[in-house]
């Protein structure tokens, strides 16, 4: 998974053709640690696609700009703009992020 450092880069990121996952996170958040220890399995099921993470402490306004109103979210963008979005309270287990992954990717 990449790590993205700036609004810049996450721009640039997010204007792809394709579908990026972007994983939001903190690191003093319980939540974000326990879905690392599940993500590694997902992430190579879903190898076909860009991952990316952003810490939302480090990039200011981020989260809020993109209606992160929990961490652990992921969010899926394309050509810019937002397609799907999982917020934290269903990010909890393996099977509550392969089940969304599968949906909005279908």
């Amino acid at each position: 998974m990449n790590h993205i450092e700036t609004k810049e880069e996450f721009n640039q990121v997010i204007q792809s053709g394709d579908p990026v996952i972007v994983k939001f996170y903190a690191d003093w958040c319980p939540d974000c640690k326990r879905m690392d220890m599940f993500i590694g399995d997902i992430l190579e099921a879903y190898k076909g696609y860009q991952w990316y993470e952003v810490n939302s402490d480090e990039i200011e306004g981020i989260a809020q700009a993109n209606e992160v109103m929990g961490i652990p979210s992921l969010l899926i963008f394309k050509n810019g703009e937002k397609i799907a979005h999982q917020h934290s309270a269903y990010t909890k287990t393996p099977e509550e992020v392969t089940a969304f992954l599968e949906k909005e990717l279908a």
